[in-house]
């Protein structure tokens, strides 16, 4: 089951609130100082803000209605965007912070005062603290019972993840950045200043190839958990009116639009009313299961068509990524 879009537009929008804010003054401490740190992590801040932008587009791109050209809808728009957000995050932010420290290593400059570089620093810790909070307290309300890597390797609404993903980065980064100018300003050594920036950089790569891994996964398309399917196959093998079940197949085609498809057997002799109860009977209780459950397809088979099926049979879509 995925989590609520409420809580994920929750934590995007005080991303993007938090982080435009924090670019705004960590450019100007950049200017003021000329860290290679403060550029670094105001760059980090800009292109945060830009991707809570493109994912809070993908979440309202992803509810359009079906259409001819879509019959499945559009749910997989936020997984679209998700992918473009981590691409963002590797070549610009990424990209560019590992840039500009490399050319501040390569022509240092001694930070003279630092000051304005520790003010800001501080209010950043300040904003980025509230975003992150609020992106956790969205995280534990939407996980359940489950811990929090694996919420994050099952979760179908990658929006949430994204922002937990960013803000745990940009606390990390905050850090870094701190060290930098502080050892630099102290040592008078620029290269503390530098290195700090390609650091930072470093940190939003693999925060990217994280979110692509994980957008990936999900944009090829992911079926539902082992525990999930083995419920459903319960479901349908204890309908009075089925004699055999076959393959079920699933697909999320959206955060909450789940396909299913499943092979089954009635009992022989049933009336053609009878099958058609028994159909909307299956679907309801799969419904009542998961509600991320959207259309539900059975395929009548004969029971020797299953049983030819040898060791296919009972084999369903699990997790990919």
């Amino acid at each position: 089951m995925s989590a609520g879009a409420g809580e994920s537009k929750v934590a995007v929008v005080a991303a993007v609130i938090g982080n435009l804010a924090i670019a705004v003054i960590k450019f100007i401490a950049a200017s003021m100082t000329g860290s290679s740190a403060m550029i670094a992590e105001g760059i980090h801040s800009l292109v945060d803000t830009g991707n809570g932008g493109l994912v809070l587009l993908g979440m309202r791109k992803s509810t359009a209605p079906a259409d001819d050209a879509h019959p499945f809808g559009h749910g997989k728009e936020i997984y679209f965007w998700t992918l473009i957000v981590a691409i963002s995050i590797f070549g610009i932010g990424g990209g560019m912070s590992v840039y500009e420290g490399i050319v501040h290593l390569i022509h240092p400059s001694t930070i003279e005062d630092a000051t304005a570089s520790y003010v800001v620093l501080a209010i950043s810790v300040l904003v980025e603290g509230w975003s992150f909070s609020v992106a956790m307290r969205q995280l534990w309300r939407a996980k359940g019972t489950r811990g929090v890597f694996e919420f994050i390797r099952v979760a179908k609404d990658p929006s949430l993840f994204t922002v937990v993903f960013e803000d745990s980065a940009a606390m990390v980064g905050l850090v870094v950045a701190f060290l930098g100018v502080f050892l630099g300003h102290q040592l008078q050594n620029p290269y503390f200043d530098g290195g700090a920036s390609v650091i930072i950089g470093l940190l939003l790569m693999g925060v990217a190839f994280l979110l692509a891994r994980e957008s990936k996964g999900l944009l090829i398309g992911e079926g539902v958990e082992p525990d999930v399917l083995a419920r459903m196959r319960e479901v349908v093998e204890s309908d009075p009116a089925v004699e055999k079940v076959g393959l079920i197949r699933t697909a999320y085609f959206g955060p909450t639009a789940l396909l299913v498809n499943i092979d089954v057997a009635f009992h022989p002799r049933m009336r053609a009313e009878k099958v058609a109860e028994a159909s909307q009977r299956i679907e309801d209780r799969l419904k009542a299961l998961d509600p991320d459950v959207s259309g539900v397809y059975l395929e009548a088979s004969s029971l020797a068509s299953l049983v030819s099926d040898g060791d296919q049979v009972g084999v369903g879509a699990g997790h990919a990524s």
